[in-house]
């Protein structure tokens, strides 16, 4: 997981922070917490929290005795979602692999992942150790990116940073939404272990923003920066193309139309 398009460091957070948590993360961290099965004294695991907007209403949902541990692989990321929950004594973080979780057998009543299992580099794997560390009747929730097309803010920007390298064109986007496909992912999850393995399409809208915000959290809030970087563009340049493109389709201020697959599964209490 160490190439450039798990690597949200150097200015990344703080843009990924600022835009892309009101646009695209706050409106299905709502609907993932709100997926959870409450217990006494519940223990839950986040994986991939990034700058937190999960973690955050995590706390608010959670009780005074229930604990989470909010995990990300970036530890950049963690910095700033820490910064704003660091008085919240029911919440440690942790720098960690989902593909090599450092937690006894059944340590946790559930785990949440948004949109991170894309950037897992062994997905099998992950879900085992997912699998691991829940008790018995644990629960698992996650969410992945539909297809871009269902996106269109996404695809718009996705169509123009390409065309800005017309020879040799950057393909984040390859991976937050190359899991699109139902079936192989149901199938990997019930091969992990868990049952009850269940699925929805959940289409939500993100906050209104002026177009050169959500270029500029496009650009420079994920991996795009680093492709475009590496080829010698002008990152600024890339914004204000994308820009010009989401105004000209969508106006100078718009929300972000989203499909995304959110996967609900349980481990056998046998």
């Amino acid at each position: 997981m160490g190439d450039i398009y798990s690597a949200f460091t150097g200015s990344i957070p703080d843009n990924y922070d600022r835009f892309l948590v009101p646009l695209i993360f706050e409106p299905y961290a709502a609907d993932i917490v709100a997926r959870l099965r409450r217990k006494p004294q519940m223990r839950v695991l986040e994986l991939a929290c990034g700058t937190g907007i999960v973690t955050r209403k995590l706390a608010q949902a959670l009780g005074p005795d229930d604990r989470l541990t909010a995990s990300d692989l970036n530890q950049a990321m963690i910095d700033i979602a820490r910064e704003k929950l660091h008085r919240d004594e029911r919440i440690s973080w942790q720098a960690i692999d989902a593909t090599e979780l450092p937690f006894d057998d059944g340590r946790f009543d559930a785990i949440v992942c948004q949109f991170g299992c894309m950037f897992f580099p062994d997905r099998a794997r992950a879900l085992r150790e997912a699998h691991r560390v829940l008790s018995p009747g644990g629960q698992l929730v996650f969410n992945v990116w539909d297809r871009i097309t269902l996106c269109p803010v996404f695809a718009a920007a996705d169509h123009e940073i390409r065309a800005s390298f017309p020879e040799d064109p950057p393909h984040f986007y390859d991976i937050p939404f190359g899991l699109a496909d139902r079936e192989p992912i149901e199938e990997l999850v019930r091969s992990a272990g868990f049952d009850d393995v269940t699925l929805q399409t959940v289409r939500l809208s993100g906050a209104s923003l002026p177009a050169r915000d959500i270029a500029a959290g496009i650009v420079r809030g994920g991996p795009w920066i680093t492709e475009i970087e590496q080829r010698g563009g002008d990152g600024n340049a890339v914004v204000e193309r994308v820009a010009a493109k989401l105004e000209a389709l969508f106006g100078e201020e718009s929300e972000s139309p989203m499909s995304a697959i959110v996967y609900e599964a349980r481990k056998a209490t046998r």
